[in-house]
């Protein structure tokens, strides 16, 4: 299959899908996304998710544990069952990221982490109960930012 996105055709199968049966706060009605690395030999610490139904809506992702190793998302039963798994540490987790004009201004969303399940290719967007976490922290506050 292909799509055609601001940036150029992306082909993709039908199982390179990540699926948020629930849609993502504020696009409960897009469901399917592909999952973009920025450029050829990147790793998974920012990545673009793409809504296959809307090319139009694009999501900048980023792998919390490279901003927080210390990171630790807390999953209650039911949303480890949704997920179809027994540990919260079989899951893979992404925070979006809103894009501003200068770099260390970006903020992301710790306190609402995409959960997904690597196997199955389902996802959940969570609100973690966890106090710590925030709505929006900067970029430029994370160490691991800065000294690069």
């Amino acid at each position: 299959m292909t799509i055609q996105t601001d940036y150029g055709a992306v082909e993709y199968s039908p199982e390179d899908l990540i699926t948020f049966s629930d849609g993502i706060f504020g696009f409960p009605k897009l469901t399917d996304y592909l999952l973009l690395r920025m450029g050829e030999g990147d790793d998974d610490s920012i990545l673009l998710m793409l809504s296959v139904e809307d090319p139009n809506v694009v999501f900048v992702l980023i792998n919390p544990f490279f901003l927080c190793p210390d990171y630790s998302p807390s999953l209650a039963p039911q949303e480890l069952d949704c997920l179809d798994v027994k540990d919260s540490g079989d899951l893979s987790y992404y925070v979006i990221c809103v894009v501003r004009d200068e770099y260390l201004e970006n903020t992301v969303n710790l306190k609402c982490p995409l959960a997904i399940n690597p196997q199955t290719r389902c996802g959940i967007q969570l609100i973690l109960e966890n106090g710590s976490y925030e709505y929006c922290h900067r970029l430029g506050d994370f160490p691991s930012v800065i000294e690069g």
